[in-house]
C-alpha cells in the first residue's frame, strides 16, 4: 500500500507554502501572520540619508564640494544655492550670526528698497499677479541677488513656519569689525576718534538710527557687545537708510574691557545719564578724542559701564518728559559733540 506521493508527480503544494492552488490560481499570501509573515523596514532614517530627499542632495553636495572644487553633485537648484552663496565676500574677524530671512511681500520689498545686502531671493512657483513680487524681483537683479523658485514646503522649512506669501529674502551675515579698527578709521581720516558705544540697546532699530546720525556727524563706528544687544539685522539696515554701508558696527565680547582700551588708547569716555553732572552742552572733553556711550532707555547705563566712563554728562530735557529714546538721546549728543568741534 502507498503511503504517499513523492517527486513531482505529487499532489498539490501544501497550504501557507506558497505556489498554486488545484485550480491553477496563485495561492493567497498570509496577510504577514505566517511563518514568513513580513519584517519592518525599521524606524524612519533621518533627511539627510533618505534618497531623493532635498536634505540628502544639499549633504551629497556639500561632500563631493571639496573634490571638485565645490561645483560637482546636486541637483540646477541646489548648484544655484551653492552660487549664491560662494558669491559672499569672506567673512572677516568677528563675523556676524547665521543669515535671517525676510518673510512676506512687504517685508522683502522694503528690505530690497533699503538695499539690505542680500544672497538669494527665494520666490514661488506660480505665483498670482502682484506688482510687490514683480518690483522685488526686478530690484533683487538689479542688486546682482540670484533668484531661487522654490516650492510651498522649502519655503515654509526656509522661513520657519512664517507666513511667506511665497516670497523670501535670505540676509547676508553682517561682518562686524573689531573695536581697534574703527581708531584706524580714524587715524586714516587724520581726525580726532568720535565713537558711539550701545550699552543694552536691543532695538534693531535703534541701532539703526544711531548708525545714521554717526554718518551725519562724522563718527567712526558703533561698539556693541557681544550679548545683550540688538544685532545688525534686516530691521537695522531699513532703520538706518543705507547708513550701515558706510559706518562699521564693531563687537566686543567685554564691553567695559573694550572701553578701557580705548582709554589706555587715549580716548575719553563719556556716559549719557539722566543723572550726570555734567550738561551736554559743557562736555569740554567734545573737543578731543571720544567715546559716547548710550544706556537703553528703560535701564540707562549698567552700574559697571558708569563706573568706566570718564564723566557723565545729561541731556537737559523738560521735566515732564522722562527719558529720551536712545536713538533720540544719540542723535542730540552727537550733533553738540559736532557743534562744539566745529567751533
Amino acid at each position: 500500500m502507498s503511503t504517499g506521493s513523492s517527486g513531482s508527480g505529487g499532489g498539490a503544494a501544501r497550504p501557507g507554502k506558497g505556489g498554486r492552488t488545484k485550480s491553477g490560481k496563485p495561492r493567497p499570501g498570509t496577510g504577514g501572520y505566517g511563518k514568513k509573515r513580513l519584517e519592518g523596514k525599521g524606524p524612519t532614517p533621518p533627511a539627510h540619508m533618505r534618497p531623493g530627499h532635498p536634505a540628502q542632495r544639499r549633504a551629497a553636495a556639500q561632500a563631493a564640494r571639496p573634490a571638485s572644487g565645490g561645483r560637482a553633485g546636486g541637483t540646477a537648484r541646489a548648484s544655484r544655492e551653492r552660487s549664491a552663496e560662494e558669491a559672499a565676500p569672506e567673512r572677516a574677524r568677528g563675523a556676524g550670526d547665521a543669515p535671517e530671512v525676510v518673510a512676506g511681500r512687504n517685508p522683502v520689498l522694503e528690505s530690497l528698497r533699503a538695499r539690505v545686502p542680500a544672497s538669494a531671493l527665494y520666490a514661488g512657483p506660480r505665483l498670482d499677479a502682484d506688482q510687490r513680487v514683480n518690483d522685488a524681483i526686478r530690484l533683487a537683479a538689479d542688486a546682482g541677488i540670484p533668484l531661487i523658485e522654490a516650492g510651498r514646503p522649502e519655503l515654509d522649512r526656509l522661513t520657519g513656519g512664517a507666513v511667506h506669501q511665497g516670497l523670501a529674502l535670505k540676509i547676508r551675515p553682517y561682518e562686524y569689525a573689531h573695536p581697534a579698527d574703527l581708531l584706524d578709521r580714524a587715524r586714516a581720516r587724520g581726525e580726532q576718534p568720535l565713537i558711539v558705544a550701545l550699552d543694552s540697546v536691543t532695538d534693531p532699530r535703534n541701532l539703526g538710527a544711531i548708525a545714521r546720525s554717526v554718518a551725519a556727524f562724522g563718527g567712526h563706528g558703533v561698539l556693541v557687545p557681544a550679548r545683550r544687544s540688538a544685532p545688525v539685522s534686516a530691521g537695522a539696515w531699513k532703520a538706518s537708510a543705507g547708513a550701515l554701508a558706510r559706518v562699521p558696527v564693531a563687537r566686543a565680547s567685554n564691553l567695559a574691557q573694550a572701553l578701557a582700551s580705548y582709554q589706555e588708547a587715549g580716548l575719553f569716555v563719556a556716559g549719557l545719564d539722566a543723572q550726570g553732572q555734567t550738561p551736554l552742552g559743557e562736555l569740554d572733553l567734545a573737543e578731543g578724542p571720544l567715546v559716547l556711550v548710550v544706556g537703553s532707555e528703560g535701564h540707562g547705563l549698567g552700574r559697571l559701564i558708569a563706573q568706566r566712563c570718564d564723566v557723565l554728562a545729561r541731556i537737559p530735557i523738560a521735566a515732564q518728559a522722562e527719558s529720551l529714546n536712545a536713538g533720540v538721546a544719540a542723535g542730540i549728543a552727537l550733533y553738540a559733540v559736532a557743534a562744539r568741534r566745529a567751533g
